[in-house]
């Protein structure tokens, strides 16, 4: 006998959505942001990780059984009768997907060309919550999954490795090519109604996308998940303090609330020491660059004038702290770029040199641990 308070427990649900769903978008999107924002904690947790591939592998299986459904493939009453659910699980897990990349990838961003992609990611997030009826189309489907897939792979992989390189990105590129392309030819394989020819345009919107991705890592526009820079100053003086670091800097204006100093006031003797703390999934080792550059207003370029390196290893929470220094340094313009040994770059550190003589230190003392 057919249990009919669920039934009428069910209709019910649909109902109340039918009614209410053009909030829906809007709650979905803070909601499911909100809750990875809170449940997310560090990149290299096994435990996330592994949500994130039940995501993709749940994500693959509802695919599936959409696709399935549609080539009158699949009978069987109860999963049919769900169907117009099947589009509303698929948003969520690729809302799931995209807003953990985003609080991840945004941790490894920097004010710079790594910017880019992760503002596609963000807009993929936000697009993703308007996308509800349009997330039955193939093409849309196999786009959607090889990106999550590919942006998945890029920091998982080097997490289960504990190492980080070009290796290590293409790998996670031909995981997520055999992924992708495993799941279309498994729907045309069972489906009458996908095509040779449908299947090819889906193939190649994924090879596009592919080599798409692999255009940003050349030109350095990933961040490079799942390193991320914590801190990053330019001090006077770095006195190393049993398990902590007591750094000496100029104090930023009152207004300049974000940042911890953006300028340097030097004397004769004086040395420039930059501190960072980088934090690397556990008991991943990297050598990571300082390179100091100078600007040169009448060439109108960044100069290198250093290049000093430092092995990191992986596991601290709050990041592996180390610095470089300076001896000789000029007014004027100065960064550091902080980079890996591929040029991926991790952050950039922008001050000013002025002469201590037209200037009073303001000194700030404070103990990083």
């Amino acid at each position: 006998m057919p249990n009919f308070k669920k039934f009428i427990f069910v209709r019910k649900g649909i109902d109340f959505y039918n009614r209410h769903s053009k909030y829906a978008p809007v709650v979905f999107f803070f909601g499911g942001f909100a809750w990875d924002s809170l449940t997310l904690t560090r990149i290299d947790y096994l435990l996330d990780n592994l949500i994130l591939l039940t995501y993709l592998i749940l994500l693959g299986l509802l695919i599936i059984l959409i696709n399935l459904i549609e080539a009158g493939k699949i009978l069987n009453s109860k999963l049919i009768k769900y169907k117009e659910f099947y589009p509303m699980g698929i948003q969520f897990f690729f809302g799931g997907l995209f807003s953990s990349y985003v609080v991840f990838y945004f941790q490894s961003a920097s004010l710079t060309k790594t910017l880019l992609f992760f503002s596609i990611l963000v807009l993929l997030l936000i697009a993703n919550e308007f996308l509800e009826k349009r997330l039955t189309n193939y093409y849309l489907q196999s786009s959607l999954y090889f990106l999550t897939s590919f942006s998945f792979s890029i920091f998982f992989i080097p997490v289960i490795l504990k190492a980080m390189s070009t290796f290590t990105f293409v790998l996670g590129g031909i995981f997520s090519l055999i992924t992708t392309l495993g799941l279309l030819f498994f729907i045309h394989n069972k489906s009458e109604n996908i095509i040779k020819a449908k299947l090819y345009r889906a193939m190649a919107l994924v090879a596009g996308i592919y080599v798409l991705i692999n255009v940003f890592y050349i030109f350095n526009w990933i961040p490079p998940v799942p390193l991320s820079l914590k801190e990053g100053i330019v001090c006077y003086h770095i006195e190393r303090q049993d398990q902590a670091f007591e750094l000496q800097f100029q104090k930023s204006a009152w207004y300049k609330f974000w940042k911890s100093s953006d300028n340097f006031y030097y004397a004769d003797g004086d040395t420039a020491f930059c501190f960072t703390a980088i934090f690397a999934p556990t008991s991943l080792e990297k050598k990571i660059f300082h390179v100091w550059q100078a600007y040169f207003p009448d060439r109108r370029e960044w100069i290198v004038t250093d290049s000093l390196s430092f092995q990191i290893i992986g596991g601290r929470k709050r990041g592996y702290r180390g610095y470089t220094y300076k001896t000789r340094i000029t007014p004027g313009k100065w960064r550091i770029n902080v980079i890996t040994e591929e040029d991926l770059i991790l952050g950039r550190i922008n001050f000013d040199v002025k002469d201590a003589r037209q200037h009073k230190k303001r000194i700030k003392t404070t103990v990083y641990r």
